[in-house]
C-alpha cells in the first residue's frame, strides 16, 4: 500500500490555502465542510472567497506567500498556478512537519485529497496516489449510482444505539446479522422512505425480542423502468435492481436494462406487454405475495411508471391489504421520455396549455372517453397503447370537432436505438401508419406542438409525409 488512509478530524483547527482562484475556493469550501478554520493566503481573492472572507467565514492573508503564514496551522494545500511557488510551500511545510498537498503535483505532496462519497456520517474516499485523479472521480460516480442517501441515517441510527446493540447481542456473530438485518430489512426501507422514527421504533422492538431480527422479512419495489433506454433507469431503480432476489418484469422492459439488475436475481417474465397476450393480474399478486411471504426482496419492474397506466396502483393496494411491505420507485414515463426524444414539447404557451395522458388499450377504454373535451384545440393529448385503436380514434376526434390538420406524431420503440417517428396530419393518421407498418410498443401525440418534431427531431428515423400539417 503506498499511502496510508486515514480521516482526519479539522473541526476547529486552523488549515491554510495557499492561492486565490477558484481550485483555492474549492479546497476550502471542503475544509469548511469539515470545520477547519480556514485561512487563505492570496493577493487577490475569487469571488466567493472575498465574499467569505468579507463575512467571517475565512481569514484572508493578503500578499505573496510567506512561510510564516505557516505558523500554528495543522495542514496546507497549495493551489496557485505558480509551481516555484507550490514547491516552496511544501518545502516550507515539511520542515514544520506539516502536511501539505500541491493540487495535481503528486510528487510534491506530502498528502491527497481522495474524491468523495458523502453519506455522513458514513464517508468512503477513493484515492489514486495522485496518479489518475480522473479515474478515481470515475470510480466515484459509479459508487454514487449504487450507494443509497439513506445510509448515511441509518448509520447514524446504528451509532445512536450502539452501545444497546453491543450490551444486547455480546456474541459477534449474532451482533453481525443483526447488522445485517439492519441494512436488508425494514430499518433500511423506513430509513428510505424518510420515517425515521418508524425506523428506530423497529430497531428498539428488534432488540427486546427473545431472538431479534432471525425471521427473514420480504419486501416488494414497485419500480418504473422508465421508456426503455438503459440511461434513462434512476438511480433508485438502479439500487433497487442490484437488491433484488426476484424481478417481476414485464415485456416491455428491455434486455439492457435487464442487465443491470444482480447477476444471480431470478427473472419471471409476467408478460405484460400492451395489445399482446400476458399474464392475468391475479397471478402477478400471486408471485408478489409468494416470494415476499417467502422472504425475498421483489422488484416489480415495469416499462415507464407504474403508476401511469401500469396497473401500479393496484398492485400496491394489494400488497398492503397483506401486509407486505413496499416502496414506489416512480420511472419516465413514456410520454415525457418520447415526446423528448422526438424533439416535442408536451405544453408549449403559444400551442398547448395542458396535456391530457389517456390510454387506448382495449374497447372499453375509448367509449368511456369524453371526445367532445378531446377534441378542443390548444392542449396536447398523449395516447399510450394506441396502435390498435387509431381508425376509432381518428374518427371520434374528426367527428367531435378536431381539426383534420392537426398535427400529430406517432413514436414507435421510444428512445430506443430503433425508434421511428411518424408525421403527419391527424386524417392521414391511419393511412399512414399501415403504410409504414408502425406496430407496438408505440405512443401517439396529437396537438399542435407535434409539428415541432419538424424541425427538432434528434433521435432515431423521422418519417414525415410531404403533406403533414
Amino acid at each position: 500500500m503506498g499511502r496510508y488512509p486515514l480521516f482526519a478530524d479539522l473541526s476547529g483547527l486552523p488549515v491554510l490555502v495557499v492561492g486565490g482562484g477558484s481550485v483555492a475556493e474549492r479546497k476550502a469550501a471542503a475544509l469548511l465542510d469539515a470545520g477547519a478554520r480556514v485561512r487563505v493566503g492570496a493577493p487577490q481573492l475569487h469571488h466567493a472567497l472575498a465574499q467569505w472572507a468579507a463575512e467571517g467565514r475565512i481569514e484572508h492573508l493578503e500578499g505573496e506567500f510567506r512561510p510564516a503564514w505557516l505558523e500554528g496551522v495543522w495542514l496546507v494545500i497549495a493551489a496557485t498556478d505558480d509551481r516555484a511557488v507550490n514547491a516552496e510551500v511544501a518545502v516550507c511545510a515539511g520542515a514544520r512537519r506539516i502536511f501539505a498537498n500541491v493540487v495535481d503535483d503528486p510528487g510534491l505532496s506530502r498528502f491527497q485529497v481522495p474524491a468523495v462519497i458523502d453519506r455522513a456520517p458514513l464517508t468512503i474516499a477513493i484515492s489514486t496516489a495522485g496518479a489518475a485523479p480522473v479515474l478515481a472521480r470515475r470510480l466515484r460516480e459509479k459508487l454514487e449510482a449504487e450507494l443509497d442517501h439513506a445510509l448515511g441515517p441509518l448509520v447514524a441510527l446504528a451509532q445512536r444505539h450502539r452501545p444497546a446493540i453491543a450490551h444486547r447481542l455480546p456474541d459477534l456473530a449474532a451482533r453481525r446479522r443483526f447488522y445485517d438485518w439492519l441494512h436488508d430489512g425494514p430499518v433500511m426501507a423506513l430509513m428510505r422512505n424518510a420515517q425515521p422514527g418508524r425506523a428506530e421504533q423497529v430497531l428498539l422492538e428488534a432488540l427486546r425480542e427473545p431472538a431479534p431480527a432471525r425471521v427473514p422479512t420480504g419486501s416488494v419495489v414497485l419500480v418504473g423502468a422508465g421508456p426503455g433506454a438503459p440511461g434513462l433507469l434512476t438511480l433508485q431503480a438502479l439500487r433497487a435492481l442490484n437488491e433484488a432476489d426476484v424481478i417481476l418484469h414485464d415485456q416491455l422492459v428491455s434486455p439492457q436494462i435487464l442487465a443491470l439488475a444482480r447477476r444471480d436475481a431470478e427473472r419471471v417474465d409476467v408478460g405484460k406487454r400492451g395489445g399482446g397476450t400476458h399474464t392475468p393480474q391475479e397471478h402477478v399478486h400471486h408471485l408478489l405475495l409468494e416470494h415476499a411471504q417467502a422472504g425475498r426482496r421483489v422488484v416489480r419492474l415495469k416499462g415507464g411508471d407504474p403508476f401511469v397506466f401500469g396497473r401500479g396502483g393496484e398492485e400496491m393496494e394489494f400488497l398492503r391489504k397483506h401486509g407486505i411491505a413496499f416502496e414506489v420507485v416512480p420511472g419516465i414515463t413514456a410520454a415525457i421520455a418520447c415526446a423528448a426524444y422526438a424533439g416535442i414539447a408536451l405544453t408549449h404557451r403559444e400551442h398547448a396549455q395542458s396535456v391530457r395522458l389517456l390510454t387506448a388499450h382495449g374497447k372499453g377504454s375509448l367509449d368511456t372517453m369524453d371526445w367532445p373535451a378531446l377534441a378542443q384545440d390548444s392542449q396536447t393529448l398523449a395516447v399510450y397503447m394506441a396502435v390498435g385503436q387509431l381508425e376509432t380514434l381518428t374518427a371520434n376526434l374528426l367527428a367531435c370537432g378536431r381539426a383534420a390538420d392537426t398535427p400529430f406524431a406517432l413514436i414507435e420503440n421510444g428512445t430506443r436505438p430503433q425508434q421511428r417517428v411518424l408525421r403527419g396530419a391527424l386524417r392521414q393518421l391511419p393511412a399512414l401508419a399501415r403504410q409504414h407498418a408502425i406496430g407496438a410498443p408505440a405512443l401517439l401525440i396529437i396537438g399542435k406542438v407535434a409539428a415541432m418534431a419538424d424541425d427538432n427531431a434528434w433521435f432515431g428515423t423521422l418519417l414525415h409525409d410531404r403533406g403533414a400539417a
